[in-house]
């Protein structure tokens, strides 16, 4: 069986554990505390899932989803992510991650600056960023749902695109493809695509919405929103 390995288990990372067991898939958690403080978590997963070290779940994982703050990616393990599809969930926050001026300028983005950490060896794919953990968690449709909703990505390497599509259609979403890696800047906080498209009323604040489902086409439109 396919597994699927994650570093970060907060609120991103706990919800695509718990979709990804639901999808037939084995699941490794890790996070910065250690694998004792993920007793909980693994015991309401069940059977499919168990905690390691971030290395361990790097190693363990055919996906490996990095889900922990931007600051700290220089602290991931770079050796067991080499020919791995990483999924990049991490957006930049300046009052939490402190200024990063290549980010700030607009010289690159969050993901291009993972993928130049991790080398060429790993396949960088920007992923989960733009969604509200809670609508993630409960827009999940099967495959040919008339209601199944559409996240975005964006990727340099068209083979780990294609994987990660996989993983997401087994996780119960569409995929729309934005691009090369630099284009996840169109789904990141503050553009029209991030949070919106998932919430009920995508006028309102998406964190105070029900969530809705959003099909491909309208997630290209809310893109489109974002390429001005």
């Amino acid at each position: 069986m396919a597994t699927l390995g994650l570093i970060g288990s907060g609120y991103i990372g706990g919800t695509l554990a718990r979709l990804a067991v639901d999808g037939g898939l084995d699941v490794v958690l890790s996070n910065s505390r250690g694998p004792e403080t993920l007793a909980d978590l693994v015991a309401e997963l069940g059977p499919r899932a168990r905690a390691a070290t971030a290395a361990e779940a790097a190693a363990a994982g055919d996906w490996v989803v990095v889900t922990i703050p931007f600051k700290a990616y220089t602290a991931l393990p770079r050796e067991p992510l080499a020919g791995k599809t990483v999924i990049d969930t991490n957006n930049y926050y300046p009052q939490r991650d402190g200024q990063f001026e290549a980010l700030d300028n607009g010289s690159t983005t969050s993901s291009e600056l993972l993928q130049q950490y991790l080398g060429e060896s790993a396949h960088v794919v920007k992923a989960f960023n733009n969604i509200f953990f809670k609508h993630l968690a409960v827009l999940a449709r099967p495959a040919g749902a008339a209601d199944r909703t559409a996240l975005p990505i964006a990727g340099d390497d068209a083979e780990a695109k294609r994987h990660a599509t996989e993983l997401l259609s087994l996780l119960g979403y569409d995929t729309v493809d934005a691009g090369v890696l630099a284009e996840g800047r169109l789904f990141e906080p503050g553009t029209p695509a991030y949070g919106a498209p998932y919430a009920h009323n995508p006028e309102a604040s998406f964190a105070d919405q029900e969530a809705g489902p959003a099909p491909a086409a309208e997630v290209r439109a809310f893109l489109a929103k974002a390429q001005g």
